[in-house]
């Protein structure tokens, strides 16, 4: 199997991850030279099939949502199944957007490390988190991944899903560090390589639309916190009080967003019909075609 892009995803972030594979197609000097397949949560029912169940994170019970906005995270470990555990692979998620030539990531030099990716912001960069929403693998390396088995060990309170999703569980020395530009984290810039919309309440396509997504029930390790969040889930719903969408702070990466998927609409890879109908299940803002009027062309 040749070198592969996965861009892992569930129904809600659909179009994102149809937006994401036109641009890593767009921007790549190579992309005859690699394949790019998407990984839906609605092909995997072992994710589905643990839907209102309790797992373990950060060391306490949390509920599994099938359908909350970031379900698909679990499958950011099953592209080594996929590759038949030979090649290489990158993994991303459905925010992430190629701008520069991801070919260059694929062939480039990995010193013998199994995983490359980068580390996380804030303070789980401190505390030694690596983020990989975007890794670069090497499967022939990573026989150990069974992605189904381990998630469900999630739920036997055998796994932590926070270790095992910052990459704390993998041996030690397997893993190397790539540049930030590689997965720039709302941060749009002429050495940025791929940009990761990766601050959920500012996605550009999500804008204006009820917020759907599970709130961190442990913020800054806040356990007082972490109550009133479980309290508030328990007593009035999952989202509740969770407010909606903002605009993203950077006008140039709304405008890169919408300018991608106006050439997908061009392109006919993504259709009119199938926005409106992602507008009427909240899955996109609900004047993403405004926003496409006033959007201008990008750059070739």
């Amino acid at each position: 199997m040749p070198n592969t892009v996965f861009i892992h995803t569930n129904d809600k972030q659909m179009v994102g991850a149809l937006v994401a594979q036109h641009a890593l197609r767009r921007n790549s000097k190579n992309a005859d030279r690699f394949d790019i397949r998407i990984i839906h949560t609605a092909d995997h029912d072992f994710l589905r099939d643990r839907d209102g169940d309790y797992y373990l994170r950060d060391g306490a019970r949390r509920l599994w949502l099938y359908k909350d906005l970031q379900s698909f995270t679990p499958l950011r470990f099953m592209p080594p199944e996929l590759m038949g555990y030979q090649g290489r692979a990158v993994v991303i998620d459905p925010d992430v957007f190629a701008v520069g030539d991801v070919w260059e990531l694929l062939t480039r030099d990995m010193g013998d490390k199994a995983i490359l990716c980068r580390p996380r912001s804030g303070s789980k960069g401190r505390r030694g988190c690596l983020a990989s929403s975007v890794m670069m693998l090497d499967c022939a390396k990573l026989t150990h991944w069974h992605c189904e088995a381990q998630f469900n060990e999630m739920f036997a309170l055998k796994r932590d899903y926070m270790e095992w999703i910052s990459l704390k569980l993998e041996p030690e020395g397997t893993i190397g560090l790539f540049e930030h530009a590689w997965n720039d984290f709302d941060h749009l810039t002429p050495q940025t390589k791929l940009l990761h919309n990766t601050k959920r309440k500012t996605q550009p396509w999500k804008t204006g639309l009820k917020v759907d997504y599970f709130a961190p029930e442990k913020p800054g390790g806040s356990a007082a916190i972490g109550w009133l969040y479980r309290t508030r889930r328990r007593v009035f719903g999952n989202y509740a009080f969770m407010g909606r969408f903002l605009p993203h702070p950077d006008p140039n990466q709304e405008r890169f967003f919408f300018g991608l998927l106006r050439e997908c609409l061009d392109e006919g890879s993504v259709t009119e019909d199938r926005v409106r109908e992602e507008m009427r299940q909240n899955h996109v803002r609900h004047d993403a075609f405004e926003v496409l009027d006033r959007t201008p062309p990008l750059a070739a």
